[in-house]
């Protein structure tokens, strides 16, 4: 890999591509923290912590939390090309129509830009209403005349639909003068952008847990050896999730396919063997996206009706009054049991729905027939079709596993693990709390999406640095 860096870099053009890549991605990090006028946001994670607006603020580098003009992010386009992909599937002339060659491709980017707007307008409504709802808008837009209100909810719906199709713009141009996929590189962006706040608080634990502590003699050895520990467990933890992300990804089950001899003109053709892959995980990080949207629903629905934790109430005010919809709310958050354990059966649903739309058994065999191809052992036709979907069914459920792994094991490893660590060393800080601690904890909490995401995102692009290079070095036949 490295020695493909050096090489891309070396050629002037990939090399002129790589900066404006590295361009458009620092415009889009600058919109991440330009202003929305009238917008106040400051208390904007201690309401949604649970919900789906988490899991938003994520995909958007923490802009959504700021409610910044790139607070919608790349969510509107995403969502717009997930719903134009089932739409294909369930309206056969809109899949016809996407899939004839350039036209298609042409109508598809239409399509989705459009799609994109209308789900930017809608998200962008839905959000002025959270966030005045919640408090969020300044003092001169609470207090002004109701039309200046209405004006005013114009204006910052306008900058974040504004925003979105900026967003959806950069991306469009990375993809014709940069390298690789703008959306994916944009939300590549956003996870690292967490990185540097991650490592500073690892940094600062280590001096102020450790170093300045308030704890003496073998105490104060303990608590910095525990630091240390602490952060070399962690980039430990990383790397291991990374490694293991990157293996199963590149897994894949190869089914035997021997090509019958045929005899065309006077030529013939045919006769070798080969296989068809059937990666691991086909489905990719979908089926962690749909899974997450569903199961943060009811949080983020009692949340918008003004329900709140029952613990957060009590932490507050003890003498709170605690009903059953706070209890429930607890029940559903994500350090409870119930929260995993749906989490873990949506995505296996999700994993077999998205390979059903996207992988069609028959379509391969019908295409292996009429190329002369066949499994050995296998009849032509249905039988083969059954066989491809018996090992499909076999590897989407390891996949699904594999997914589950990934996005509940941080899940449920943060509050065992990460928080009463991070509590027992801030102890030595003299402000540990619970409360402190859980906060502080969140900064090292990693996500199994992130993870996919990241790696997906650096093998498309080391995959596009490599074909751009063979096609510079290929010197031809004259």
């Amino acid at each position: 890999m490295l020695q493909t860096l050096r090489n891309a870099w070396k050629t002037p053009d990939i090399r002129k591509k790589i900066f404006y890549v590295l361009f458009i991605l620092l415009l889009y990090r600058i919109g991440t923290v330009i202003p929305v006028p009238f917008v106040d946001a400051s208390n904007f994670a201690e309401n949604f912590g649970d919900t789906i607006f988490a899991y938003m603020n994520l995909l958007s580098g923490g802009a959504l939390s700021a409610a910044t003009l790139f607070a919608l992010g790349v969510s509107p386009y995403i969502t717009a090309s997930i719903v134009i992909q089932l739409l294909a599937v369930a309206i056969p002339p809109l899949g016809r129509k996407i899939q004839d060659g350039e036209r298609g491709k042409a109508f598809n980017e239409k399509l989705t830009r459009y799609v994109t707007v209308l789900l930017a307008i809608a998200t962008g409504y839905g959000y002025y209403v959270l966030l005045k709802s919640n408090g969020m808008l300044t003092d001169v837009a609470t207090s002004a005349s109701k039309p200046i209100q209405v004006l005013i909810a114009i204006v910052i719906v306008t900058c974040y639909v504004a925003g979105a199709a900026l967003v959806m713009w950069l991306g469009e141009k990375i993809n014709e003068k940069g390298i690789g996929n703008g959306i994916s590189l944009i939300l590549f962006a956003n996870i690292i952008a967490a990185l540097p706040s991650t490592v500073y608080n690892l940094v600062w634990l280590i001096i102020y847990g450790g170093f300045k502590g308030t704890a003496t003699g073998w105490g104060k050895v303990g608590y910095v050896a525990g630091t240390f520990g602490f952060a070399l467990g962690y980039v430990a933890l990383l790397i291991v999730m990374a490694v293991f992300v990157i293996w199963i990804t590149g897994s894949e089950r190869r089914i035997p396919v021997q090509y019958s001899k045929q005899v065309k003109g006077r030529k013939m053709y045919g006769g070798h063997s080969t296989t068809l892959p059937i990666k691991l995980n086909m489905a990719g990080v979908m089926p962690i996206i749909f899974a997450s949207s569903i199961i943060s629903l009811p949080a983020t629905i009692m949340t918008l009706c003004g329900v709140k934790s029952a613990k957060s109430l009590l932490a507050s005010d003890a003498n709170a009054t605690v009903n059953g919809w706070n209890k429930f709310y607890d029940f559903m958050s994500s350090d409870g049991w119930f929260y995993p354990l749906v989490f873990v059966i949506l995505i296996i649903a999700f994993s077999y729905f998205y390979i059903t739309i996207s992988f069609n058994p028959v379509e391969v065999a019908n295409n292996l027939k009429s190329n002369g191809g066949r499994i050995p052992g296998i009849r032509e036709g249905k039988p083969t079709s059954d066989y491809i979907k018996k090992i499909l069914n076999k590897v989407t459920l390891m996949g699904a596993f594999f997914l589950a792994i990934v996005a509940v094991l941080p899940m449920i490893g943060t509050p065992l693990v990460i928080e009463p660590i991070v509590e027992k060393l801030l102890s030595n800080t003299g402000m540990g709390s619970y409360m402190s601690a859980s906060n502080f904890a969140s900064a090292f909490s990693f996500g199994g999406t992130s993870i996919l995401i990241v790696i997906g995102v650096v093998q498309e692009t080391y995959r596009e640095l490599e074909a751009q290079l063979t096609m510079r070095n290929y010197k031809g036949f004259l």
